[in-house]
């Protein structure tokens, strides 16, 4: 295997992007998806069906809510934070199979999938500048 294939390999085996863990959901993988953002951003919003689980009380909180045998998935933000890579690797210390969503949040929700904030779900929209809008 050449430095890149390796390369590339390891990167995928730890990292996923919103289209594959949407199309994971549909399809009945159970895996737990879940946002190590604050208090605040999981007002604000966030992905339908995720567990909110701030980075820095994962060691805590992850070993009684989260069973360990159960594939996670993380996210944060957005592509500029990296409180993914934090939580990944709480998890990680912890034993869990963990992958971080990359794009965050923000490719998520403007990949038009499901997302939600304190007032409920919020409308879906496809942005054209990050994937290709059938009409």
């Amino acid at each position: 295997m050449t430095t890149a294939q390796q390369y590339f390999s390891h990167r995928l085996a730890f990292e996923t992007d919103p289209s594959d863990v949407y199309a994971a959901q549909r399809a009945g993988d159970d895996l737990v998806l879940v946002d190590v953002r604050g208090d605040d951003a999981w007002a604000q919003g966030r992905i339908t069906g995720a567990l909110h689980m701030p980075y820095r009380q994962i060691a805590e909180r992850a070993p009684l809510e989260i069973p360990r045998g159960r594939p996670v998935v993380v996210y944060c933000w957005s592509p500029g934070c990296n409180a993914g890579q934090k939580g990944a690797l709480a998890f990680a210390s912890l034993g869990y199979e963990v992958r971080e969503m990359i794009g965050g949040y923000e490719y998520w929700v403007r990949e038009g999938q499901p997302y939600e904030n304190d007032n409920g779900p919020c409308e879906r929209v496809f942005d054209p500048t990050v994937m290709v809008v059938r009409r």
